[in-house]
């Protein structure tokens, strides 16, 4: 599961590009909270700290709870705006949660002991439909990422999300199809020698 994110905070007063170059010059991020049934919140964050915070690499799938001049906030991070060139973060918008509140995240997903499984030990190739799989998860439970155990699998097999047994607290949020993850297919040297192989791979 996710660490918890403390993220400090003021209210920001002044709105506008004027307002938020301002803030930037001194090293501030401008971001909004909105969502749980009230108005959205303007405030900005140190630069420094946000920065350090993408840097974890599970920012996204992280409750941070924002620090607003001692008031604790759970929140959601749904998106940062960057800079084209120098990628410096310019806005961030953070979504209210509660502790019955469901969130909608993206999990990486990890396949575990591909020196395991005998297709890919003969040459099969690991085809990679989805690199993250959208969840439906409790906050408190929001997982860094799935690992999809490949011991076993031979050229041709394919992993769907029925195969896939999630942590507690998580359910797939596409729920109208049964999915491929991945295919183990055979490299070209291979396909010859196996016309049973499975060549499709689906694009979902």
């Amino acid at each position: 599961m996710s660490d918890t994110l403390t993220l400090p905070a003021e209210t920001r007063d002044r709105a506008g590009k004027g307002a938020s170059r301002a803030l930037r010059r001194e090293g501030r991020v401008p971001a909004v909270i909105y969502g749980g049934k009230e108005e959205p919140q303007s405030i900005h964050v140190e630069e420094k700290e946000l920065r350090r915070q993408l840097g974890t690499g599970h920012f996204f799938n992280s409750v941070v709870e924002i620090d607003l001049g001692g008031k604790k906030l759970r929140t959601l991070p749904k998106d940062v705006a960057f800079h084209p060139v120098n990628e410096r973060p310019l806005h961030a918008d953070f979504l209210r949660i509660s502790k019955d509140h469901k969130v909608h995240v993206e999990v990486p997903v990890h396949f575990a002991n591909q020196e395991a499984s005998p297709g890919l030990k003969r040459g099969g190739v690991l085809n990679i439909v989805r690199h993250e799989l959208e969840l439906i998860c409790d906050p408190e439970l929001i997982p860094e990422e799935i690992s999809i155990d490949v011991t076993g699998l031979e050229v041709g097999a394919s992993i769907h999300i029925s195969h896939v047994v999630l942590p507690e607290g998580s359910a797939s949020a596409i729920t109208d199809r049964d999915f491929t993850i991945a295919t183990i297919v055979a490299p070209s040297a291979l396909k010859s020698e196996k016309g049973d192989a499975d060549k499709t791979d689906e694009a979902e």
